[in-house]
């Protein structure tokens, strides 16, 4: 039962890292196919790695993708959570599965189509926002062309999407806990939110802890499709909106250098790895038995 996965694991996850060579070489195309390009392509070092830190936007990618993704890490949580306690309380089990299906559709909309979808509320002439607000007197807004709303509409964008298959996690975990143990508080008389606070919240602890930790080694990795999609890849945007993975696939467009590329990559996977190292420990400091290892 293991072996296809395993087999899985080998052939796209860790033969690929051999490929981790492209970072340190000016890679160059040869006839004779890729591992024939890989040997052959000039050894540069540590020079493709000064394309993310050598440059006036190295501050501001690295700040938006750290700042974007701790927000979603926090508050992404924290509503998932609160999602899963509401719809585990619905007595009505067929409204309840509406609400659960109505909140996980938008998971499976690709950031094209939500982009088109913000993009009908924002556009500055046609859009539903400025057309509501000038039945009201008030001036239409260049909504893609001012960053002062953004950080606010990509937070809500993404929680939008992505809350609601969380919390069916959260929801499956609360299923699985024992009903005698809520049977035991009610004969003890305690409220529902006591009930919440003493046996759901921590039971649901160690789920809690080991998605963070999956979360926080991906903290240097953006979601591509919302930081270009949903702003439509608008340059007045880009002191909020350009991430890492954005300012990589500029510049592999522009420049082609697949090295380039391939050394932010690494750099990512090396501080996700790093920060999951140091998480896992803090967290076995206090408690072994919610660590990932």
């Amino acid at each position: 039962m293991v072996l296809p996965g395993t087999i899985w694991f080998l052939f796209f996850s860790y033969l690929p890292m051999a490929g981790m060579v492209i970072a340190f070489k000016q890679y160059r195309y040869s006839r004779d196919g890729f591992w024939a390009s890989i040997v052959e392509s000039k050894w540069v070092g540590l020079q493709n790695f000064k394309f993310l830190f050598s440059t006036n936007d190295a501050y501001i990618i690295t700040r938006n993708t750290l700042l974007y993704n701790s927000v979603f890490i926090i508050v992404g949580l924290v509503l998932a959570v609160l999602l899963a306690i509401v719809l585990s309380e619905i007595v009505n089990k067929r409204l309840a599965k509406i609400y659960q299906t109505g909140m996980f559709l938008p998971y499976f909309l690709s950031w094209v189509i939500v982009g088109y979808f913000v993009f009908s509320f924002l556009s500055f002439d046609k859009g539903l926002v400025n057309k509501v607000g000038a039945m009201f007197g008030v001036d239409p807004t260049q909504w893609y062309n001012n960053p002062t709303y953004w950080p606010l509409i990509i937070i809500l964008v993404f929680l939008w999407k992505s809350v609601g298959y969380n919390s069916v996690v959260y929801l499956a975990a609360i299923m699985g806990i024992d009903k005698s143990l809520y049977e035991a508080a009610m004969i003890d008389g305690a409220s529902k939110w006591q009930q919440i606070r003493n046996i759901t919240i921590p039971m649901l602890k160690p789920l809690m802890t080991i998605l963070t930790l999956l979360a926080i080694g991906r903290i240097f990795y953006a979601d591509f499709g919302l930081f270009y999609q949903v702003p439509r890849d608008s340059g007045t945007l880009y002191s909020v909106t350009n991430v890492i993975d954005t300012y990589v696939y500029r510049g592999l467009k522009t420049t082609g250098e697949i090295g380039m590329s391939t050394a932010a990559g690494l750099y990512q996977s090396l501080v996700g790895f790093i920060l999951v190292i140091t998480s896992n420990y803090i967290v076995r400091k206090f408690n072994k038995e919610n660590a990932l290892f």
